[in-house]
């Protein structure tokens, strides 16, 4: 301000005519000559229509520039390539069907569905087990509504759950839900390594064992599943480190097995409808009995006799009860279902049988005798979390959201619909299955009693080796993409650089492999391995998906509760009440499946996020828990202090300049409504008012002036503060009002000013206090905004319908755009409709350049008509050169009249000089006459230069030919809008009268015939994005 003040000095002693010189018009006329060549020296290239605007094009893109810049870009974080591949040309960006659809599907279906969800089915029972899957489903489309939302609320790069929650959420919540998002896709990989493992062994191979015959020792069949897991990992990790392109291309190969079982399936269980005369089970009493051939399934034979008659004291079970042979597979049409309509959880140890009467179930005698009992101790909440991990893998759509071609409408489409597709599979087998299946070979869950056969492979058509080659590759394949995709993860981690000690996981190897996080993930993997039991590591891992889904519900609610600006979803059909409702089955689920598993997922959670909040490294993502800190107080002052807020927190924190009357009341009362409808952004609200004298004198007006203030403000509902400041200069008061207001990151960010109407009457004083301000706030890098005909603007209890047309001349950080959006969530403004305009240069092409700005939008997920308009007439008119010769007539006017008050003000003084002198040295020392003739000498040559400026300056003929051209195309387009906003040109960098005045002119050519024009200058940074 130091500056600008000493410039002002020196342009006030310019105009004051010396004593020894004269005048200094001609001076003061070559000197700006000069300084308008130079100017338009520098300023050639701009567009003729734009002159206007030439400072701020020096600074700020013209619109084509910027949207041109932004149309075209890259979000992704680097997908699983193959180094050794040549450089391909680019794809086709994928649709909904292939980017997001099938592989929703393919990671969705898993081995669970072939290898547990038949005995999940008996154990449960119809109802419970489809209550299981049910709630399972819900689960996972609740997340994928809350997902939907936050993926569709800017462009997410790839990196799923992890970078959603990350950037909603804050690093600490995002580093914590990424390791647990890590873990728990390396643990699927164990358990899909075990799944395959348990298929070949169990079902294909048992040949295979090491440990010798499975069927009678559990602890052989885990450490056979050891053995041959560990070795398949080893094997597993060198094809994802040696040959990604062979994953890639084995992920088609492991899609088709699983759509191919499935249908196998369907077309199997219609197949046998009446029945599979093909497996029989041979059942003592009610006892499901295992590793007995058919042909020795009868009491007359001695195999059973011997086996419970070893010492030729027979078993009382045995003696109590008769030997049959149950059909397996009794077929739809058969009524199985209403016998497998209740649920039969068992505790370790008891036996397999219909019904629930102990003498069934418990085990008396010690013995097991071929008997099936129960390996792990069934209940409802364990069976939730055995299944869970059928229903993962609603992230995969997200994860490629940059190979979509439309990401804000696949992902929410594509993921939807899969979830939809893969519940009604899910429920519909639980249902079929009840109807078709025998209850006891429901709950074999290794098909021991059928000779070690997998139930859904004996239903399917045509034979069981399509079920078990297809659940082989498909789980193979859901392995690999595992291995694949969990590295890549715990590097986006590391890179992030939230984690120091994750650092050394960051670097890749000369091939461009995350090599290092590889070798943690097979680490991992293998301590998963080691359990040796897909029981076991299917409730874990539901742990860490849980938490993930969890916290996507809590971010998703969190960010449509604080209704930041940038919280703007394509997707419609979410609220933060499903978002709640998601939030709270995942936690209920985790604890009901099992506690300890759940205090060890949250245990991990809650030290990686102190970790990262006292160790990590400090980022900034815009996140929504820095968003509340605006409504909280001492500690998150302290937190808002550390620096600006993010682009998408970024809220129009408002500071209303209101100007009072003589009575010291508001002069514009629905300056307070505007800011009342601007509210929608929730931000902070401070309205202060400058007296001019001396606060010592004046202290009860400055009372009374703020009670009046308080008053408007809450006859308008501004939710906000106010105050009253006296100062000597209302210029200087209002400067130091705009550099002080506010607390550490409660400081408002955008000022609102009045509009000088009365500015030509009132002479200098009102503009340049305009003007002053201006400078000031821009010099704060705060925006502004100068509501023209307030007056006009609507009630905040209104409703009001037509159109706001925002008229985009230069990016100034995106406000333009901001300001309507935040306008049409108050009730006044909601049925408007935005209509964008802006002006194509010479050089723009306009059909582009409307694809590109549609294009901008679309991602900034607002919806508004664009027109570009073209002004080619670049030649000024004579009008132009009339108008800008009377701006500068009224100004030599104003000149002349002030040179005349000055000289009237010296030749007083030399008056009361000379009646001195009469009065001391005689009436002869009098020199009237020519001190008369002096000031009508002085008179004449200011008459004289005002008649000689015929010919206008081209420098004002330019601005002028801007304002007037726009203001042409502005009335042509825009008459009929309730609402105008546009660019504010930026004030003159000289301080200097002519040129503020001629500002003003501008100003006011620029906006005539228009009724409610808002006049928007940005601060100079972003406060809009098109990334979530």
């Amino acid at each position: 301000m130091q500056s600008n003040s000493a410039k002002d000095d020196s342009d006030e002693m310019e105009i004051i005519p010396s004593e020894h010189n004269g005048t200094v018009h001609e001076t003061k006329n070559e000197d700006s000559g000069d300084i308008h060549r130079a100017e338009e020296n520098q300023k050639s290239s701009i567009d003729p229509n734009l002159y206007l605007y030439d400072d701020d094009l020096e600074t700020r893109p013209h619109i084509s520039t910027f949207i041109s810049s932004i149309a075209n870009y890259e979000n992704t974080i680097p997908a699983a390539t193959d180094p050794d591949a040549k450089p391909a040309a680019p794809s086709a960006r994928m649709g909904t069907l292939i980017g997001v659809f099938l592989p929703c599907i393919q990671n969705i279906f898993g081995v669970i569905l072939f290898i547990r969800l038949t005995w999940v089915v008996g154990t449960a029972g119809a109802v419970c087990g489809f209550l299981i899957v049910l709630t399972c489903c819900c689960v996972t489309m609740l997340t994928a509504i809350s997902m939907s939302a936050i993926a569709t609320n800017g462009v997410v790069p790839a990196g799923g759950s992890y970078f959603m929650i990350s950037r909603s959420l804050g690093p600490e919540f995002g580093g914590a839900v990424g390791m647990l998002f890590y873990t728990g896709t390396t643990l699927a990989a164990a358990m899909y390594i075990v799944g395959a493992v348990e298929i070949v062994l169990t079902y294909m191979a048992p040949w295979a064992s090491i440990f010798g015959d499975f069927t009678k020792d559990a602890d052989a069949m885990y450490n056979n599943f050891r053995v041959y897991g560990t070795l398949l990992l080893i094997f597993m990790g060198l094809i994802v480190f040696l040959g990604v392109k062979f994953v890639n291309k084995f992920a088609t190969v492991a899609l088709a097995c699983v759509i191919l079982s499935i249908i196998a399936v369907y077309v199997g269980i219609f197949d046998n409808i009446h029945g599979n005369e093909k497996l029989y089970m041979c059942v003592l009493g009610k006892r499901l009995l295992k590793d007995i051939p058919l042909e020795n399934c009868t009491k007359e034979d001695s195999f059973l006799r011997d086996l419970y008659c070893p010492d030729g004291k027979c078993e009382e079970y045995y003696l109590a009860n008769n030997v049959t042979k149950v059909k397996g597979i009794k077929g739809l049409a058969s009524g199985v279902f209403y016998d497998n309509i209740f649920p039969s959880f068992l505790e370790k140890g008891q036996f397999i049988s219909y019904g629930k009467s102990a003498i069934d179930i418990e085990n008396t005698s010690g013995e097991s005798y071929n008997q099936i009992m129960a390996d792990i101790t069934t209940s409802f909440t364990l069976l939730i979390g055995i299944f869970f991990p059928s229903v993962t893998g609603i992230m995969a759509g997200s994860n490629r959201s940059g190979d979509l071609a439309d990401a804000q409408k696949s992902i929410p489409i594509g993921t939807i619909c899969a979830i939809l597709t893969t519940s009604t599979v899910y429920l519909s087998s639980v249902m079929f299955f009840a109807g078709t299946v025998d209850n006891l070979l429901l709950r074999d869950k290794f098909g021991q009693s059928i000779g070690g056969k997998l139930v859904v492979a004996n239903i399917a058509w045509p034979n069981q080796w399509v079920i078990l080659i297809g659940s082989f590759l498909s789980t193979l394949g859901a392995g690999l993409q595992s291995l694949t995709g969990a590295p890549r993860l715990l590097q986006a981690i590391a890179r992030d650089e939230i984690i120091p000690f994750l650092a050394p996981f960051a670097k890749s190897s000369k091939r461009g492999e995350p090599t290092r996080a590889l070798l943690l993930t097979i680490v991992i993997c293998q301590c998963g391995i080691l359990l040796g039991n897909v029981d076991l590591l299917a409730p874990l891992l539901s742990m860490f998906f849980l938490m993930c889904y969890g916290f996507v519900n809590l971010a998703c609610a969190v960010q449509t509760l604080l209704r930041t600006p940038n919280w703007r979803p394509r997707f419609k059909f979410y609220h933060w009440s499903l978002s709640l409702i998601g939030l709270t089955l995942c936690i209920s689920v985790m604890i009901m499946t099992s506690w300890y598993f759940a205090l060890i997922a949250m245990g991990m959670a809650i030290i990686i996020y102190k970790y990262i909040e006292y160790r990590g490294a400090e980022k900034e993502w815009g996140d929504g828990i820095r968003g509340m800190a605006l409504t909280a107080a001492r500690y998150s002052l302290l937190r808002l202090e550390e620096g600006p807020p993010h682009t998408k927190n970024w809220r129009p924190q408002i500071l209303v300049l209101s100007k009072l009357n003589d009575n010291l009341l508001p002069k514009y009362r629905k300056i307070f409504s505007f800011a009342t409808q601007l509210k929608a952004g929730k931000g902070l609200t401070i309205c202060v008012s400058v007296i001019k004298g001396d606060h010592t004198k004046i202290t009860n007006k400055a009372v009374d002036a703020k009670a009046t203030l308080r008053k408007y403000m809450t006859d308008e509902k501004v939710k906000g503060f106010c105050d009253v400041l006296v100062a000597q200069q209302i210029g200087e008061g209002l400067s130091s009002v705009i550099q002080t207001i506010g607390l550490g990151g409660m400081k408002p960010n955008t000022v609102i000013i009045g509009w000088p109407y009365s500015w030509r009457q009132e002479g200098r004083n009102s503009w340049k206090t305009f003007i002053q301000t201006v400078r000031t706030v821009a010099a704060c890098h705060m925006a502004l905004m100068v509501p023209k005909g307030i007056n006009f603007y609507p009630e905040s209890n209104h409703k009001i319908g037509g159109n706001i047309d925002i008229w985009w001349i230069v990016h100034d950080g995106g406000l333009l755009m901001l300001l309507p959006f935040l306008l049409k969530q108050h009730r006044t403004w909601r049925n408007c409709k935005l209509r964008i305009f802006t002006v194509a240069q010479i050089e723009d092409n306009s059909i582009q350049m409307k694809k590109d700005l549609k294009t901008f939008l679309y991602h900034l997920r607002i919806e508004a008509d664009v027109e570009v308009v073209e002004m080619n007439n670049s030649d000024i008119s004579a009008y132009t050169y009339e108008r800008t010769l009377m701006m500068e007539q009224r100004n030599q006017m104003l000149r002349a009249l002030g040179l005349n008050k000055k000289e009237n003000s010296k030749v007083d003084s030399q008056n009361d000089e000379k009646r001195n002198s009469i009065d001391l040295d005689g009436p002869e020392n009098a020199d009237t006459p020519e001190t008369t003739s002096n000031k009508d000498e002085s008179t004449e040559k200011a008459d004289g230069d005002f008649k000689s400026s015929v010919k206008p300056d081209e420098f004002n003929v330019r601005r002028m030919h801007t304002a007037i051209k726009l203001n042409e195309v502005i009335v042509e387009k825009s008459q009929d809008a309730q609402l105008v906003i546009m660019n504010l040109p930026g004030p003159p960098r000289e301080v200097r009268a002519e040129r503020e005045s001629n500002y003003m002119e501008f100003l006011e050519v620029l906006t005539e015939g228009l009724e409610k024009v808002l006049m928007v200058r940005g601060g100079g940074r972003e406060v809009i994005t098109i990334y979530s």
